[in-house]
């Protein structure tokens, strides 16, 4: 009964392996209760067939496969151990039905002859029973501990003992010898069948909890550098982090180009700064896919040397595009199980999730700088005084265009406000913004500025407050330095497929090679600004859109074009976006 008993718990410890099978103990719908009912009839039907035969005088008789079982005989087994986990992991209906089962096949062993007829309500009452523990949540399965399990299945087995006393030819015959070795060892077997599965769910709940603690940590301690932006300085940082609270070998985080940092094995040829070292990163980059190696070959280094054996590359995107990758090496290959591979894609999702907050940060800091500046021309004492001085001179001659002025200068303020709070509004509203900067710069040099529109599109497609402005201002300021007459500034706006192209022109000085390389780049000081208005403006549009809309700039003797190409949107189109 040992052996048989022990064959049963044997085959528990191999099943609780199986991923799906532990899923099934959680999932309460009618599919995984059917799959448990044919697991468990399986286990109980095999314990019918492994029984122990008795002759009528209790004398054990054949050891084989149990297929038929004469009339006058006995069969001592574990079918009761199998009914009773049922009950307990999948409920009443489960447990009554691996029941109504398991007592069927005993009946058909010894043929309808035979009077084993009570095998079957005896199972079907001990799977019902089992099950209403289950039902009681305070005692199911994954918190019973073993010696709850040894006394339910004791129960069981005493409620099994009664009816072979009552309605078995042999009764107590029977009873007196079978009764504590199967009460005994099956009680044994239940407490130790929950308890493996009980155990080995609380091992992989506390590994979770564990992993779950080390991410949260990492997440913790890598997002103050994540929020820099993707930089090699940052990234440094965070390989340190990641090494310090995982096994693995090396730790490496690329951009799309170059490797941004390397620590631990291959340190020596796997340098920040050149180009990616291996086939594998090359091919994250390209299909967005997470890649596992776990051969020299398949990593593909170039270096002969390479003691990295295996990997799985994780790739890092933000706003739908790929912008680089996690890798995580071991220099031997079999270190590599899916726990690491599971926690390499954890930790991709969340680096991916923290490069977009820290993208997020910085497109709201460029949008408070950009607010800043609006606040600040507003109250700029140059712009207003000079605007407001120019409207008094004219209220004197000319008060019709001095009204008209101060509507302008109102329109003025008033679309800064309106630009400061919105990171997209219509042409429309960007272009009254600029012809009321005009008309006040225009009031003050008659006829030294000539600025035209040439707009192909509908004044509702959606551009950034300023984009416009920006580059107009930045024209009539730098673009006609020395000069009081033939200035001639135009503004182009065309659909081109489904980007909106924007391009300012002027027919001034141009702009020196050197300054011309920094633009955009980055803070630009000079004798009438740092620029700042147009770094702004380009990093608004990267991380608004994409590295398409980036500025670009031509300049020469004949003149300045500086041009950005978004994506095509209307107010319509993005109403019906946000309303999805």
């Amino acid at each position: 009964m040992a052996e048989r008993v022990g064959f049963v718990i044997i085959l528990a410890f191999l099943l609780v392996n199986i991923p799906y099978f532990r899923k099934l103990l959680f999932h309460r719908s009618f599919s995984s209760a059917v799959q448990l009912i044919l697991i468990f009839s399986l286990f109980a039907i095999l314990t019918d067939l492994t029984g122990i035969e008795l002759d009528p005088n209790n004398v054990i008789q054949n050891q084989s496969l149990l297929t038929h079982v004469p009339s006058t005989y006995s069969v001592v087994n574990a079918r009761i151990l199998s009914v009773t986990v049922a009950g307990i992991i999948g409920g009443p209906w489960v447990g009554s039905t691996v029941g109504l089962i398991a007592g069927s096949f005993r009946v058909l062993q010894g043929g309808l002859a035979q009077q084993a007829w009570f095998y079957v309500p005896s199972s079907v009452l001990i799977g019902i029973a089992s099950g209403l523990l289950y039902k009681n949540r305070r005692t199911s399965f994954a918190t019973m501990t073993a010696s709850k399990a040894f006394f339910v299945g004791l129960s069981m087995e005493l409620v099994q003992m009664v009816f072979i006393l009552l309605f078995s030819p042999t009764g107590w015959k029977l009873v007196r010898v079978i009764a504590i070795p199967m009460t005994i060892i099956s009680s044994i077997g239940t407490s130790i069948f929950i308890s493996i599965i009980t155990m080995y769910l609380r091992q992989e709940q506390e590994t979770k909890a564990t992993q779950t603690q080390s991410v949260l940590q990492l997440a913790s301690e890598t997002l103050p550098y994540f929020r820099n932006g993707l930089t090699m300085s940052s990234a440094q940082q965070i390989v340190k982090i990641i090494k310090e609270h995982t096994n693995f070998d090396a730790i490496s985080i690329t951009n799309r180009e170059i490797i941004l940092a390397h620590i631990g094995a291959a340190s020596d040829h796997h340098i920040a700064g050149k180009t990616l070292a291996t086939q594998l990163s090359q091919s994250v980059t390209t299909s967005g896919k997470v890649q596992v190696a776990r051969t020299a070959k398949a990593i593909g280094c170039a270096h002969p040397d390479c003691p990295l054996e295996a990997a799985v590359v994780v790739p890092l995107s933000a706003h739908h595009e790929i912008v680089g990758t996690l890798k995580m090496y071991y220099v031997d290959s079999w270190r590599l199980t899916p726990v690491e591979i599971q926690l390499a894609m954890g930790l991709g999702e969340i680096f991916a999730g923290q490069i977009r907050l820290g993208e997020a940060e910085k497109q709201a800091t460029l949008l408070r700088n950009a607010e800043i500046k609006s606040l600040q021309a507003q109250v700029n004492p140059h712009f207003f005084f000079n605007a407001i001085n120019t409207i008094s001179a004219l209220s004197r001659f000319n008060v019709e265009q001095a009204r008209q002025l101060l509507l302008q200068l109102a329109t003025y303020f008033r679309a800064n406000l309106l630009g400061a709070r919105a990171t997209q509004i219509t042409l429309d509203a960007e272009i009254k913004q600029v012809q009321a900067y005009l008309e006040l710069e225009q009031a003050r040099f008659p006829h030294r500025y000539q600025v035209n529109f040439a707009i192909a599109v509908d004044r509702n497609v959606l551009v950034p407050p300023f984009s416009i402005q920006v580059l107009v201002e930045n024209a009539i300021k730098h673009g006609f330095e020395g000069r009081k007459s033939g200035n001639v500034v135009t503004v182009i706006v065309t659909r081109e497929q489904d980007r909106l192209a924007i391009r300012v022109q002027d027919n001034g000085r141009g702009i020196a090679p050197a300054i011309q390389e920094k633009l955009g780049r980055e803070v630009i000081n000079s004798s009438r600004g740092n620029g700042t208005a147009f770094y702004n403006l380009n990093q608004r549009l990267v991380g608004l859109y994409d590295q398409h809309s980036r500025l670009q700039v031509q300049s020469g003797n004949a003149g300045t074009v500086v041009a950005t190409s978004i994506p095509f949107q209307t107010k319509e189109q993005n109403n019906e976006s946000i309303d999805r």
